[in-house]
């Protein structure tokens, strides 16, 4: 059995949409090695980009109005579904972030909020037969504590810019829901 200490109280879950992210294509860009706030992103590529747009095997994908509020639907939704507290998350035009109490690993919870998105998206038929919707894998962050998860709920609901579909659970204590 798992101690409870090495449970996190939430996840911070970030993925992207597919083609609109391109690893070195940005000077933001991270990877396992960079990924520490504050610290150096890796360089821009121009060769790796190029080689990176080739293997797309569709256009890159974004979200319109209609197109974030579905998926933040659907992500509302799984969560309630699977006895998930969300905290927070803010469907954005090119990714999607997540603050989210689960017990399954972030990955699991990453592919499956991606999953429900994508079918509700797919009950719309408003992309006809697109197949690639999502970036594989994305970012998984875990918070241990009240301060973490405040600080990242802070950074997903407020200091992304214009809002655009956003949630935000206000019945939290520690980063559970009451």
């Amino acid at each position: 059995m798992i101690s409870e200490s090495v449970i996190p109280l939430a996840y911070f879950i970030t993925f992207t949409c597919y083609g609109t992210w391109l690893h070195r294509g940005k000077s933001t860009s991270v990877d396992r090695y960079n990924n520490i706030p504050g610290t150096e992103f890796i360089s821009y590529d121009r060769r790796r980009l190029y080689q990176v747009k080739n293997l797309m095997l569709e256009t890159p994908y974004s979200l319109d109005e209609l197109r974030r509020h579905i998926v933040l639907q659907a992500i509302c939704e799984v969560c309630g579904y699977r006895q998930w507290v969300l905290l927070a998350a803010h469907v954005r035009s090119n990714h999607v972030h997540l603050v989210i109490h689960a017990q399954p690993s972030p990955e699991r919870v990453m592919n499956t909020v991606k999953a429900y998105a994508s079918r509700y998206l797919n009950y719309t038929r408003l992309d006809g037969d697109r197949k690639n919707r999502w970036t594989r894998h994305g970012s998984t962050r875990y918070l241990w504590n009240e301060e973490e998860i405040e600080a990242t709920i802070q950074y997903v609901v407020y200091e992304q810019g214009l809002p655009m579909a956003v949630f935000e659970n206000k019945n939290r204590v520690f980063g559970v829901e009451i």
